[in-house]
C-alpha cells in the first residue's frame, strides 16, 4: 500500500470562475491558475502523484506550456489516474479538505464528490471531501485564497476491492 498528501492554494481574484472539484460554484471571486485552477483536484492529483513518488502536478502538467492555459482539472485528473494504474495500483480512497471563509461549500459536496468519484473509477463512498473555515485566520479567513488537503491510498492492483474489509 502506499499512501500520498497533496496540498493546493490559489488567489482568489474577480473575473475568474470558481471552480471546486469540477463544480461551478457561484461566487464574486474564482480563483487564479494556468488551468481552472480547481484547488481540490490539484490536491487529489498532488496526493496520487506523491503516493507514488512521481513529483507534483507541476512536473507533469506545467504552467509554462500554452496546452494547459484553462485546463479542466478533471481532465488531467484522468490522465493521472491512468498514471497510477500504470505502475500496477489502484486507488482504495481519497479524503480531502477544503479551507474557505467563503463561500458556502456544503451544498456543492455531494457533486464534487461525484466528480472525482467518477473519474477515479471509485464510489462515492471512497470519496471524502469536507469544509471547513479557519475563523477568520490566514490568508482563508481573510478572503485572500482557498486552500486544500488531501490524502489517498493506493492499494496493488492483485488486491481486490472485494476482498478489502
Amino acid at each position: 500500500m502506499r499512501i500520498g498528501h497533496g496540498y493546493d492554494a490559489h488567489r482568489l481574484v474577480p473575473g475568474r470562475a470558481l471552480i471546486l472539484g469540477g463544480v461551478s460554484i457561484p461566487h464574486e471571486k474564482g480563483l487564479l491558475g494556468h488551468s481552472d485552477a480547481d484547488v481540490l483536484t490539484h490536491a487529489v492529483m498532488d496526493a496520487l502523484l506523491g503516493a507514488l513518488a512521481l513529483g507534483d502536478i507541476g512536473a507533469h502538467f506545467p504552467d509554462s506550456d500554452p496546452a494547459y492555459a484553462g485546463a479542466d482539472s478533471l481532465c488531467l485528473l484522468g490522465r493521472v489516474v491512468e498514471l497510477v494504474s500504470g505502475r500496477g495500483y489502484r486507488i482504495g480512497n481519497l479524503d480531502a479538505t477544503l479551507l474557505a471563509q467563503r463561500p458556502r461549500l456544503a451544498p456543492h459536496i455531494g457533486q464534487m464528490r461525484e466528480n472525482l468519484a467518477r473519474v477515479c473509477g471509485l464510489p462515492a463512498g471512497a470519496v471524502s471531501v469536507k469544509a471547513t473555515t479557519e475563523e477568520g485566520m490566514g490568508f482563508t479567513g481573510r478572503e485572500e485564497g482557498i486552500a486544500c488537503h488531501c490524502v489517498c491510498l493506493l492499494l496493488p492492483k492483485c488486491l481486490e476491492a472485494d476482498t478489502m474489509v
